[in-house]
């Protein structure tokens, strides 16, 4: 059967919708359990703990479904059901387009407005003509809560009879989700890619780091990348997860030494909406590229194309090489010591180390190399000692 999908669309779903069947009987996950050395003892501080990864479970495809170690497999299953992912597909889908998107206090508001001027004969035009800035919403929305009797849940004797014509509307029948509030975003303003153009006018000489992330399946790896667009220079962080609490771990970069940067310029990517909150910590402005727009960050993303001749598309980045930190600082390490036309046949590393010998080198400490030019490898082959064998 041909499915006509991406692998990477197929894992989404697995993933999504896959049933969690505990099975190991260990404290933890750990691969050297038989042969603990520490009376087994299970903590994540024990020196000998490897958290165990499995292939088909932890990647692509996910599940456990047809594995051939499944009766000796004494760690957790996950098991993929399409008639049971079928249901809570439909079941999100009703549950998602339930609700309103507001509050019962800006019901309450909307109706200190718009409940007297009604009920004394006007319009809900009318009123909305005098009262368009206040109110905030439609007219056809404001019809939408009277007849589903948000109004009269705010405490408002209001309903569709009150109207001069009772409109016909079908009001839903469940009375649970009648408010559902959308995640709130009220952190992108003052943050726009137009209020970066206005703050790079006033400061020219605003020391700029681009920054993105890179993946390739939904089980990871994830690569933060940053662009040091003063030197053309590309870092990145090795991570297992994509979410908000990881990508904020930037101490990794320049250790407690932030002074330098003065604009993180990333995308709306949900894994960076938790950036914003180190601003006054660290002392650094963080501004988001519009929706849709990767252009508008398009040096860091040329820079990508750099990173996807050694970390190839449509490739398990764990079977490549790319399994810790140490092996992604090689590729860094390859990728800044190629030379560029307009770098005048430099490389962005010695750019660095002739322009900012500190910085250079915190990330020479880190792991960060300069590559002789002549042994620079851009293939994926580069990572081949650090592939599992």
């Amino acid at each position: 059967m041909t499915l006509n999908k991406d692998k990477s669309t197929i894992g989404k779903e697995i993933r999504l919708h896959r049933i969690l069947k505990h099975g190991c009987r260990l404290p933890l996950e750990c691969v050297n359990y038989p042969k603990c050395r520490h009376s087994r003892k299970c903590t994540k501080e024990c020196p000998d703990y490897k958290s165990f990864i499995c292939k088909r479970r932890d990647r692509t495809p996910g599940a456990c479904n047809g594995c051939d170690h499944y009766s000796s497999c004494r760690f957790d299953k996950y098991f993929y059901d399409a008639t049971d992912a079928e249901i809570a597909y439909r079941q999100e889908l009703i549950r998602l387009r339930e609700g309103f998107n507001t509050s019962l206090e800006e019901i309450k508001r909307i109706g200190e407005i718009i409940v007297r001027p009604i009920k004394n004969g006007q319009s809900i035009e009318q009123v909305y003509l005098s009262h368009q800035d206040e109110i905030g919403v439609c007219i056809k929305t404001i019809y939408n809560y009277i007849a589903a009797g948000l109004f009269k849940e705010a405490g408002f004797d209001l309903i569709d009879l009150d109207l001069r014509r009772k409109v016909s509307r079908k009001v839903t029948r469940k009375r649970t989700n009648r408010f559902k509030e959308r995640e709130d975003r009220s952190f992108f303003i003052g943050r726009s890619y137009n209020d970066f153009k206005e703050y790079i006018e006033i400061d020219k000489d605003a020391f700029i780091v681009e920054m993105d992330t890179v993946y390739n399946d939904i089980s990871g790896p994830f690569i933060q990348t940053f662009k040091f667009l003063r030197y053309g220079f590309i870092y990145a962080l090795y991570h297992t997860r994509k979410d908000k609490e990881s990508m904020k771990k930037l101490s990794a970069i320049l250790g407690d030494s932030f002074d330098i940067i003065d604009i993180f310029l990333t995308d709306r990517g949900s894994e960076f909406y938790g950036i914003s909150d180190l601003e006054k910590e660290l002392g650094f402005k963080v501004f988001y590229c519009d929706p849709m727009r990767s252009d508008q960050k398009g040096s860091l993303e040329n820079k990508h194309e750099e990173l996807r001749y050694i970390l190839e598309k449509d490739r398990d980045l764990y079977e490549i090489g790319l399994v810790s930190q140490k092996a992604l600082d090689l590729v860094l390490s390859h990728i800044n010591s190629s030379p560029r036309k307009k770098l005048n046949k430099h490389s962005p590393i010695e750019l660095m180390r002739f322009l900012d010998p500190e910085l250079y080198a915190r990330f020479k400490a880190s792991g960060i190399k300069e590559i002789t030019k002549d042994d620079i490898i851009l293939r994926p082959y580069l990572l081949h000692d650090f592939q599992k064998k």
